[in-house]
């Protein structure tokens, strides 16, 4: 009899465990969807997409880990990622913009991003949050992102220290964004997410040093995925800034045919 109030009892808090994590993790979607696009963001390549992990995408497989170590004694784990999940786009480079929904960072939300490129292109795009819970939560991105993956954010405690963490898994979409990133775009993520570290450890009152670990976990290119190229934000976004004559002049002749 003891043992079977002992397997009920253990398959109870398994069901309760299971419970709980789903409650983490997103819903399955088919396509993405924005409910409200924010002032000033642009919404091109997000609404219908579906997501994209490293399976989906082109280039070589990366994984890339940018860690700083702040005292215990300044910020636990469970802090810092609130703070992180609160203030995500104030940590970023300049110029490069996070439209965060209203509910925050939870799971199955969209936010829209708005990136400055070099040569001053801005690349309209978007994430999904895949996980999120007290410690670490992961964005996922859509068809024609500049890479196909995702990145998990992360605090834990050891030795004394917190460390906080940004880890990449992704493959470049298609085929001009793996040329991108050979010709450069490698290294300005690095400098991205290592800005974006600093500025997390500086929030707290620390000067901390970006440890930075890049590994290639599979250095095929998946030609069998060139045709991403379809989906690519970046000549979408280019033929939207192109564009922008054309519907500032329709614009003009629209109020120019309004009746006082």
């Amino acid at each position: 009899m003891g043992d079977v109030n002992d397997r009920t009892t253990e398959n109870a808090m398994d069901t309760a465990a299971a419970a709980r994590d789903a409650t983490y993790w997103a819903k399955a979607v088919t396509r993405l969807n924005v409910s409200e696009v924010p002032k000033g963001a642009i919404n091109l390549n997000v609404t219908g997409k579906q997501l994209a992990g490293p399976i989906q995408g082109f280039g070589k497989m990366w994984q890339k880990t940018y860690q700083v170590r702040l005292p215990r004694e300044r910020v636990s784990a469970t802090d810092l990622i609130a703070t992180w999940k609160q203030r995500f786009p104030d940590f970023w480079p300049e110029g490069n913009l996070f439209y965060g929904p209203l509910t925050g960072i939870a799971p199955g939300e969209v936010a829209l991003l708005n990136m400055t490129l070099p040569g001053g292109m801005t690349l309209s795009t978007g994430v999904m949050v895949l996980y999120a819970d007290e410690e670490s939560f992961t964005l996922m991105t859509p068809q024609g992102h500049m890479f196909a993956g995702w990145i998990t954010f992360s605090a834990t405690e050891r030795d004394g220290e917190t460390v906080a963490q940004a880890q990449v898994l992704m493959r470049a979409s298609d085929p001009i964004f793996e040329l991108g990133l050979t010709l450069g775009g490698h290294r300005q993520e690095d400098l991205f997410w290592s800005h974006t570290l600093r500025e997390v450890a500086a929030h707290f009152g620390e000067a901390a040093d970006v440890d930075t670990q890049v590994v290639c976990v599979d250095k095929r290119r998946q030609w069998s995925r060139w045709s991403n190229v379809w989906h690519s934000s970046a000549i979408r976004s280019a033929g939207y800034m192109l564009g922008a004559p054309i519907r500032g002049a329709r614009d003009l002749a629209r109020r120019g045919r309004t009746p006082d």
